[in-house]
């Protein structure tokens, strides 16, 4: 006779059920916007409304570059990737989120080397699991594309050009935490390799950077000015 006693037990999980707290929220929290941005960056439009924290579910991310491409595992300097493809091929945004800033002028001048501007035209792109992602050296960027402007995942952002400094059409792209959101170009160029994630998203296979940049900041943090000799 032990069904008074399975009831009693039911009775009791659900009452523990119903007093519990509500799921916390996702870890990754994007890091709050200094006041001060470096003048020799291009001009910015205002930051975007829209929320950029990450969602519960797991974003889609794909290939940043539409059509025949190549890419390497190492990089001059820092750790970015420069993903080489023919002039004019289209660049996407590799997963849902909002458009942090765009440079649409090639300002960039060898005579001084700003490395505020060596990026010539490009997209900063924060998103929705709380990652930066940024390209650079566009010959053109999409007439949509705006600062605050949400964009989904293979959603057209420009084509791959050679503005700044570059002496080949590629796409300079970089992973790093959001830190100052925009301006701080040192950090925005990548902080980590992409490689590994850039072989997945060409398979198709869902691989996310959000541990590896969560991991990268704890340790580094978010400097406000760049390094000497960048």
């Amino acid at each position: 006779m032990r069904f008074p006693l399975v009831a009693a037990g039911l009775a009791t999980a659900l009452t523990l059920a119903a007093c519990s707290g509500p799921s916390p929220e996702p870890a990754f929290v994007p890091a709050a916007a200094p006041s001060a941005v470096p003048s020799a960056t291009p001009a910015a439009s205002p930051a975007p409304s829209a929320s950029a924290t990450p969602s519960a579910a797991a974003p889609r991310h794909v290939f940043p570059v539409l059509g025949k491409s190549s890419y390497g595992r190492t990089h001059h300097d820092y750790q970015a990737t420069d993903v080489m493809a023919p002039c004019g091929a289209t660049i996407v945004a590799v997963v849902d989120g909002v458009v942090l800033e765009i440079s649409p002028v090639d300002l960039y001048d060898p005579k001084t080397d700003d490395g505020a501007l060596r990026g010539g035209k490009s997209v900063s792109l924060l998103g929705d699991d709380g990652v930066r992602y940024y390209g650079s050296h566009f010959s053109a960027i999409d007439a949509k594309i705006k600062a605050g402007v949400r964009v989904k995942a293979g959603q057209p952002l420009g084509k791959v050009g050679r503005t700044g400094l570059a002496s080949a059409c590629h796409l300079h792209f970089g992973m790093s935490p959001v830190c100052a959101s925009t301006g701080d170009w040192w950090i925005r160029r990548g902080v980590i390799w992409p490689w590994r994630y850039l072989d997945a998203w060409r398979k198709g296979t869902a691989k996310s950077p959000v541990t590896e940049i969560q991991t990268w900041e704890r340790k580094n943090g978010c400097s406000t000015k760049p390094p000497k000799g960048a």
